[in-house]
């Protein structure tokens, strides 16, 4: 009779260590999304920028060719944003006020 106690005893023993043993992954994933802010420019045809700002252009990045300009409307009055794209084959993005003068973002 002892045998048998002892016997239920280890497997009551050794089936309880099992259930505690489970790892539980009930873990819910949370999914965020990041939104852009909205860009407050709007795309123009390159014809459409001041002679001030394509002389500054000209000037400083001889040799390059508008890929995009745009325009915003800002407090201190018309900024351009024109991606050039230069002899060496490099984009940049030049911001421009509307005397032709470089703005820092």
């Amino acid at each position: 009779m002892k045998k048998v106690l002892v016997a239920v005893a280890l497997v009551m023993g050794l089936g309880s260590s099992v259930v505690f043993a489970l790892e539980v992954n009930s873990l819910t994933a949370v999914e965020t999304t990041a939104q852009a802010p909205q860009d407050e420019f709007t795309k123009i045809d390159a014809k459409e920028l001041p002679a001030e700002v394509m002389n500054a252009l000209e000037k400083s990045y001889e040799g390059a060719s508008i890929k995009e300009a745009y325009v915003a409307a800002k407090e201190t009055g018309k900024v351009y944003k024109v991606i050039i794209t230069t002899k060496d084959a490099q984009e940049v993005t030049v911001l421009m006020n509307e005397k032709g003068e470089e703005v820092k973002a």
